[in-house]
C-alpha cells in the first residue's frame, strides 16, 4: 500500500517549476519560514491536505507530455519517505525529478548521514534548487529560482 504524503496542492503543468512540462507537488510544511516566501500557505505543518502517493502518480500519468516532477513546497525533504516513493515510479516511467529545498545541498548530505531516506531523495534527484529564499537577494530575472543565494545543481552523479 503506498504512502500519503500532506500537500498544499498539485500543479499539473508547469513551465516555470523545472525545465520542460512538469507535473509539481507543493509540499505542505516548512520550518524555514522565509521572509518574503512565494508559498507562505505552505509552512503549517498541519495545513493543507493528505494525498495518496498512489493518487498523485495516476493524475501523473494522465499527461505523456510531461518531463517530469518536481517537488517544491513546503520543504519536500521534511517528507522523505513518501516521496521517494513518488520519485522511484516516476523515474521508473523515465521520467526526471526536480527539487526545490529551503535547505543546502552541504545541509542535507549531513541530514543524509542520519536519515537514510534523505540520502535515498537525494539519490533520485536530477536537479536540485537549494537554499532558502533571501528577500534582500530576490532576482525576477534568475531561471527557476527566487534569490541569488540559491543554486541550480545537477545531481544525476550523486550516489
Amino acid at each position: 500500500m503506498a504512502s500519503d504524503i500532506r500537500i498544499s496542492g498539485l500543479v499539473e503543468e508547469s513551465i516555470v517549476d523545472g525545465p520542460g512540462l512538469r507535473f509539481v507537488v507543493f509540499t505542505q510544511g516548512c520550518p524555514h519560514r522565509c521572509k518574503g516566501c512565494h508559498n507562505p500557505q505552505t509552512h503549517d505543518f498541519d495545513g493543507g491536505y493528505m494525498m495518496n502517493v498512489d493518487e498523485i502518480l495516476a493524475r501523473f500519468d494522465e499527461d505523456p507530455l510531461l518531463s517530469g516532477i518536481t517537488f517544491s513546497g513546503g520543504e519536500p525533504f521534511c517528507q522523505p519517505g513518501p516521496l521517494c516513493e513518488l520519485a522511484e515510479a516516476v523515474k521508473a516511467r523515465g521520467k526526471n525529478i526536480f527539487i526545490y529545498s529551503g535547505y543546502t545541498f552541504e545541509q542535507l548530505k549531513e541530514m543524509a548521514a542520519r536519515q537514510p531516506e534523505v540520502e535515498r531523495l537525494l539519490c533520485l534527484c536530477d536537479t536540485l534548487v537549494d537554499g532558502p529564499f533571501i528577500e534582500e537577494q530576490k532576482d525576477l530575472d534568475l531561471l527557476f529560482r527566487g534569490s541569488s543565494n540559491q543554486r541550480i545543481l545537477d545531481l544525476a552523479d550523486y550516489k
